[in-house]
């Protein structure tokens, strides 16, 4: 008598266990701040200066002592001039100094005014038409970033704009996460490569292999270095060679398909012939055949098959671990309230990813093949719908959402 199957892993536990395995890695590296985007901070940016360094102009204008212009059409002789990147002298009682975006604020001087609120006069004068309020158009030193504080904390996953806060605090290196290493192959004997074999020539049975594009696509934008293994045909023995070799110098091996239980799944008996199996089975739709396990030093991540299931599944589960393995704290997607404008009348066992995508009524759009084959729905949507387990969902319905854009980054 066959023994009762065990009931799904809910994705929240399967997740939770995931992100409990992923210790993050050692080692470093210190890299050019002018080539850091992606990467994760290890340490701390703390500033060593002020930011701005002293107090400057926001306007080009003039600036001076607000006492001096006790109402508007007050005349001033123009004392200097301060372009950005120089420094003035004092303000002279009485006077004004022409200065330009970004530069220094002369002593003395407490407020900026406009040079649309001013008239240049014959014989170096100014005549100022609006009454100034003290600190007018002056950036104040620190008033973006002060001596001493931390600026981007360890764990921050670098993006432009950080970049560009780092230079701006003149750190030309950061040192950041080294790089996982990932070794990725796809296993069937039904999988072509594009360019192999024209489309009128395909055997029957024999489908292009469109998942090792999106999952190495997905590897490198998280920062990986990639090892593609290939195609490992459906053999038990080649199988355990390919996970064996893999595990040798990789802090990750990622396959895509043969996780099922199929009489050619080969994954499963596989990993536990090298090693262990410590997630089987997830209650995720698309995605339910995923697995998780170690071989020697090395993580093992089994992705479903279809591209979807593989696409999902890699974005919910395996794009998280791989964050946290360089040291992100928040690996969380962004989900955000959003109104579905379709109905989903049969819930399902399983937490659904739906694909959906905006429409110009400022709703949501449900694909019409939500199948773990169709790809094109990955392309058509915008994101996904996450739909609990046994949850329904009618038009005007508030739903989660999750941006393509924020599971790909």
């Amino acid at each position: 008598m066959r023994p009762p199957m065990k009931p799904l892993k809910p994705l929240d536990e399967a997740l939770a266990e995931l992100l409990a395995h992923a210790v993050p890695l050692a080692g470093s590296d210190t890299v050019a701040t002018w080539d850091a985007d992606g990467r994760v901070l290890q340490t701390g940016a703390v500033s060593p200066l002020h930011v701005p360094p002293q107090d400057n102009s926001a306007m080009d204008g003039y600036a001076l002592r607000c006492a001096d212009v006790p109402q508007a059409g007050a005349e001033l002789p123009v004392s200097q001039r301060i372009a950005a990147g120089s420094a003035g002298e004092p303000l002279a009682l009485g006077s004004a100094a022409r200065i330009f975006t970004g530069a220094p604020v002369p002593a003395g001087a407490d407020a900026i005014v406009m040079q649309e609120d001013c008239v240049a006069l014959d014989g170096g004068a100014v005549r100022v038409n609006a009454v100034p309020r003290p600190g007018q158009w002056i950036r104040c030193a620190g008033e973006d970033i002060t001596l001493g504080s931390e600026v981007l904390a360890a764990g921050k996953r670098l993006t432009p704009a950080e970049l560009g806060l780092a230079a701006s605090i003149g750190l030309a290196h950061l040192l950041v996460a080294r790089r996982p290493r990932v070794a990725l192959f796809s296993t069937g004997d039904e999988l072509v490569m594009p360019g192999e074999v024209a489309p009128r020539n395909m055997k029957p049975g024999a489908i292009y292999n469109s998942n090792r594009f999106f999952l190495r696509a997905m590897l490198l934008r998280l920062g990986c270095e990639v090892s593609d293994f290939g195609i490992v045909p459906d053999q038990r023995d080649a199988t355990i060679a390919a996970l064996r070799k893999a595990a040798e110098a990789h802090d990750l091996i990622l396959t895509s398909g043969g996780v099922s239980v199929g009489e050619e799944d080969h994954i499963k008996p596989a990993v536990e012939a090298l090693g262990r199996l410590d997630l089987w089975q997830i209650a995720m739709k698309p995605g339910k055949p995923f697995a998780y396990g170690r071989i020697g030093n090395a993580h093992f991540m089994g992705l479903p098959g279809n591209p979807v299931s593989s696409f999902l599944t890699f974005a919910v589960l395996v794009r998280p671990f791989l964050l946290r393995l360089q040291g992100v704290a928040d690996v969380a997607p962004k989900t955000i309230a959003a109104r579905a404008d379709f109905t989903c009348e049969k819930a399902d066992k399983r937490r659904e990813f739906l694909r959906v995508r905006h429409n110009d009524a400022g709703g949501l759009d449900l694909f019409g093949n939500q199948s773990s084959g169709v790809l094109t729905s990955a392309v058509w949507g915008d994101g996904v719908v996450d739909n609990p387990a046994g949850h329904t969902i009618a038009v005007g319905d508030t739903v989660r959402f999750i941006s393509f854009a924020e599971l790909l980054s």
